[in-house]
């Protein structure tokens, strides 16, 4: 077609497509686009019986002290976990209340109540994170593959489930598909195991992965920066308590190599254990 035959495009319709564009239209859904007068939008002084309407107010910051705030709902939940805790005055008690705490959904998708396994006057305590899959089907913690692999480390260190430690975890209930417990589920059964720890007395806690060192030692660093070293936890009634982060047994399962770090770990728990039996009096 020669130049001179192209007509110049309609000015009514390219404002029409620049209020379009404008407003976010990627698209037509029309064969032809609708009439002008349609498509402008009225002057000031026509919206809604002839107000106009106010620029939105732009949103006043966020304090700082409000960024990552639990959710609404979520504190007095933690203050009935903690009431409950502390009214319990023996293991059988606690875990009573444990198994009535209606706080947290996890105790709807869960099968059993995972409370804990081994002896509680031994003096040696385990905490690891949560239930998996066959402990929640067992009511047991540590029982499943990793718990085998556990049991296996802790017999070359010469301890026994059945005589010398006792074990459970921060979350009584299973999260569902195994995942990690999220912060907020672990800061509402915090106050469960630290008065589980409280009625257990151990002398010495072994806290198994970082999800339980970062939880009970309240720290930031990751799990291969704490294990290796003892630190210290204040238990109430206990006063503070020596304790040995060191790997999970899942994270063994996935990375075989790391087993040398871990039994470097249970080499030092050992090490204490001998050196606590040879100050006994005779």
């Amino acid at each position: 077609m020669p130049q001179d035959m192209i007509e110049a495009p309609d000015p009514a319709l390219l404002a029409a497509l620049r209020c379009q564009l404008d407003w976010g239209a990627d698209e037509a859904v029309a064969a032809t686009p609708a009439p002008l007068a349609e498509r402008v939008p009225p002057p000031v002084g026509r919206w809604l019986g002839g107000v106009a309407p106010k620029p939105a107010a732009t949103p006043a910051p966020t304090p700082a002290a409000a960024v990552g705030a639990a959710p609404m709902g979520f504190a007095p939940a933690v203050s009935g976990a903690a009431a409950l805790a502390a009214a319990a005055g023996s293991l059988e008690a606690l875990r009573a209340a444990m198994a009535g705490f209606e706080g947290s959904p996890l105790r709807e998708t869960a099968t059993n109540l995972v409370f804990s396994d081994g002896v509680p006057g031994s003096g040696l305590m385990l905490v690891g994170e949560a239930p998996g899959a066959e402990e929640d089907r067992e009511g047991r913690p540590f029982v499943g593959q990793s718990g085998r692999l556990l049991d296996r480390m802790l017999a070359s260190a010469g301890l026994r489930r059945e005589a010398d430690f006792y074990v459970a975890n921060i979350l009584p209930w299973r999260p569902p598909g195994n995942r990690t417990p999220t912060d907020a589920e672990i800061a509402l059964f915090l106050p469960f195991i630290l008065r589980h720890i409280a009625l257990a007395r151990p002398k010495r806690l072994l806290l198994l992965g970082g999800t339980a060192a970062k939880a009970l030692l309240r720290s930031k660093e990751g799990i291969m920066r704490m294990r290796g070293r003892w630190h210290a936890l204040e238990v109430e009634g206990l006063g503070s308590l020596p304790v040995l982060p060191t790997l999970h047994p899942a994270y063994l399962l996935r990375s075989p190599g790391a087993k040398r770090e871990a039994w470097t770990d249970l080499l030092l728990l050992r090490q204490s254990l001998d050196a606590a039996q040879h100050d006994k009096p005779a």
